[in-house]
């Protein structure tokens, strides 16, 4: 086939291809949304102009036949090849790296177009000095090869071979579309450059083969194209990785210098230097990049270490300084530092809120709890989330001024919160220990936090200043509680009862029963002191168990002997929001065969605050089983009045502060409210008892209101069992009390008129009763 007939073959696949090209990359480039736009652009372009390419040098030889036939026409058709073959290398360089899983970003481009210059550039050398310089290529191609305008298309045609051999090994599967492009674009410039060298040597099978490589680079790079949009981002790992590439191109240089040196024809050529001095470029560029990102890999590891290092040391929810952030403040900058003071916070009721309002609400009241804290607070003080509502500052100052800025803490602790599902309200506890106080800072945060639990215990919201002696104080409360969980095993409890009198005539119709504790080393505890221990350690469920058991079988024995009597027992609001709490006392009622409405249950006033709807609603079971209830220190409270009417109660019980504070010619400040709630108890057909009579004029004062019932040291102190049946036995003979008003009334028993004046009859009988197993399980 002669060069005419080629190149119009060429001509002919070039041109289909051109418009397949150009149909489907710039539809796929400029669809709504497309990922690959630019990419899909510049290979199209690529393609387009290396095929126009060859259809101009087929256009010429078409008009000019006589051109191929001479060397200088040759040349012009070689130049005009290489010109076009130059600048879609280019297009396609520039397209290659602009498609996905090639590169994300321009530093990433650059870095792949460096070392596909090693690899380029050591390949171009190894070939160059076997062929050129080695004299292995002569004549009209060797003249063509080193003409300079003609080896940049070369040039061009090499680097983008080399980006699309580095490219391929580095990108993310799955990639099999992005490789058939990389293929296709090498095929279409590898197809041009053999395309102008064959028109040098007038080659017609060489042209046709040009064209047809430039076709079928052509349709693979139409038809996989679209296809580039599913390859993933690039391997991290294997895209900062270039020590291969660098190898590669030193091998090159070392495989052509031996060749050079092994020939004979030991000398370099303008060609071989230029191929050196580029390879030199790229390989110091590409290690000055590789120095950048190892300086920004060291920043970016120090970032992360120092974000993650304050992480470590911040709370996450409040952003305040953790334990461990408090603990590194205190070790560099407490120990032999300035003066400083340590104070332990905890809010007051904080554990209701997450309870009723949700754990959200209680989140979003601790982040306000730590914005006032630093609000606050001084420059350069520390404050600190421990964790839960626990809370510490370091406050560089002195004592004084440091329970200033206590109470100024205190204060806007103290203040409403308001979240979006209402007002909360909420008070803090605050305990302040010196630097001092200490010689170590794990004592430091002991002593501060000893300082706060006397905080807690005597009444809350308030501040304690750490004293020694609180030491004391708190080992015996620890000691307490430890002897306390032991203390009915041993048998160290016991029941004291102080009888209930009837007005005027001064007779014992009842007793309280009251829980004494004496210890074989710590002597008789009060119950003002271990009460609220068991409170605190969660034993006050057992200790009232156990009372209920005693008090019980211990009114079986009073009314099997004939007494007419009956008792009552404190119960813990806690003990009376359980479920159970009232099948568990008709169980005890039923276990010592004691009549139930012989056993009065009596609630303290200041705790019935704390759900009223669920214990008014556990107070009516157990008026349903026929037991009373009583209202202990009614009036101590701040709302008795109001709910009254919503407690199911039967007796009201007077605090004791109220007749203290009576005068005996009955003008002191409690006498007006005494009269009240003795004519209220009356109107709602309660019973009334006065508590703490120690006094005879209140005595007399109480029988001029028309109180039926007392009860106090002026009549009788606790007393063990013994003493209060020999008062029962020397105030009148045994009577029997007549029979028992429905259960919707049951303080009609109390209510009677004064039993002095009632016709004895026979005491009920209930029979011997063993109920050891019962306490023992008790």
């Amino acid at each position: 086939m002669t060069t005419h007939g080629a190149s119009a073959v060429a001509a002919v696949l070039c041109f289909s291809v051109a418009a397949l090209v150009m149909f489907r990359l710039f539809r796929a480039a400029w669809r709504p949304g497309s990922a690959v736009g630019r990419g899909h652009v510049l290979l199209a372009g690529g393609v387009v102009v290396t095929t126009l390419t060859a259809l101009a040098v087929a256009i010429v030889v078409q008009t000019r036949p006589e051109l191929p036939h001479s060397e200088t026409g040759r040349l012009v058709l070689a130049t005009i090849a290489a010109c076009g073959t130059g600048l879609g290398a280019g297009a396609l360089l520039r397209g290659v790296l602009h498609l996905p899983g090639v590169a994300q970003s321009g530093r990433g481009r650059f870095r792949q177009l460096l070392d596909g210059s090693q690899l380029a550039t050591g390949t171009s050398f190894c070939i160059w000095t076997f062929t050129v310089t080695s004299g292995r290529l002569e004549g009209a191609l060797l003249k063509a090869v080193t003409t300079p305008y003609f080896s940049v298309p070369l040039a061009a045609t090499a680097l983008l071979v080399g980006i699309l051999v580095v490219a391929g090994t580095r990108t993310a599967r799955p990639r099999a579309g992005l490789l058939l492009v990389f293929a296709g674009a090498g095929m279409v410039a590898l197809g041009g450059a053999s395309l102008a060298l064959c028109l040098v040597t007038a080659s017609a099978t060489g042209l046709v083969a040009g064209g047809a490589a430039i076709a079928a680079g052509g349709g693979l790079v139409a038809y996989c194209g679209p296809l580039t949009e599913r390859v993933g981002p690039p391997d991290e790992a294997k895209y900062r990785s270039s020590i291969v590439h660098s190898v590669g191109c030193i091998i090159g240089f070392v495989v052509g210098a031996g060749n050079l040196f092994l020939t004979g024809d030991g000398w370099m050529d303008p060609g071989s230097v230029g191929i050196g001095v580029a390879a030199g470029f790229a390989l110091v560029g590409r290690q000055r990049m590789a120095i950048q990102d190892e300086r920004r890999a060291a920043r970016f590891f120090a970032e992360q270490e120092n974000k993650y290092r304050k992480m470590a040391h911040t709370d996450a929810l409040t952003q305040l300084a953790n334990r461990r952030g408090l603990m590194q403040v205190l070790t560099e900058q407490a120990v032999g530092g300035p003066p400083c003071v340590l104070a332990a916070l905890d809010l007051d009721g904080f554990k209701n809120i997450n309870d009723m309002r949700g754990h959200d609400i209680g989140d979003r009241v601790l982040v306000e709890v730590g914005r006032r804290l630093s609000a606050n607070l001084r420059r350069g003080d520390v404050p600190a989330r421990l964790g839960g509502d626990e809370f510490a500052v370091l406050m560089w100052a002195r004592p004084d001024e440091a329970e200033q800025v206590a109470q100024r803490l205190l204060g806007a602790l103290s203040e409403p919160y308001m979240p979006d599902t209402g007002t909360v309200f909420l008070s803090a506890s605050i305990g302040l220990a010196g630097c001092g106080t200490a010689n170590d800072i794990p004592t430091l945060l002991r002593n501060a936090d000893v300082a706060l639990r006397v905080a807690k215990h005597r009444g809350k919201g308030r501040i304690e200043q750490y004293d020694p002696a609180y030491d004391r104080l708190l080992r015996r409360r620890i000691t307490l509680e430890h002897e306390l969980r032991g203390a009915i095993a041993r048998d160290e409890l016991r029941l004291a009862f102080q009888p209930v009198v009837a007005l005027p005539s001064v007779r014992p119709i009842g007793v309280e029963a009251l829980l004494r504790w004496t210890h074989p080393e710590l002597g008789t505890v009060s119950p003002g002191e271990f009460i609220p221990v068991a409170e605190e350690a969660g034993l006050i469920g057992p200790l009232g168990l156990w009372v209920l058991h005693q008090a019980c079988h211990q009114l079986a024995q009073w009314l099997s002997d004939g007494h007419d009597v009956w008792i009552s027992v404190n119960v813990s609001v806690r003990d009376l929001h359980s479920p159970a709490y009232v099948k568990l006392v008709a169980d005890v009622l039923r276990a010592h065969q004691v009549p139930p409405q012989r056993l009065v249950i009596e609630v303290t006033e200041q705790e019935v605050a704390v759900d009223l709807d669920e214990l008014a609603r556990r107070l009516t079971e157990l008026r349903a089983t026929g037991v009373r209830v009583a209202l202990d220190d009614f009036g101590a409270g701040y709302s008795s009045l109001g709910q009254l009417h919503r407690l199911p109660v039967d007796i009201l019980k007077i605090d004791r502060n109220l007749l203290v504070e009576s005068a005996p010619d009955g003008r002191g400040s409690g006498t007006p409210f005494i009269d009240v709630v003795v004519r209220l108890g009356h109107r709602l057909g309660l019973t009334v008892v006065a508590e703490g009579v120690e006094e005879v004029h209140q005595r007399r004062l109480l029988e001029e209101m028309d109180c039926p019932l007392a009860q106090g040291n002026l009549f009788g102190r606790p007393m063990p069992a013994e003493h209060v049946e020999a008062m029962l036995a020397a105030s009148a003979p045994p009577v029997r009390a007549l029979p028992a008003s429905p259960v919707s009334s049951p303080s009609t028993l109390l209510a009677l008129p004064p039993v002095i004046d009632r016709v004895p009859q026979p005491a009920h009988k209930v029979g011997q009763v063993d109920s050891a197993h019962e306490m023992r399980n008790a």
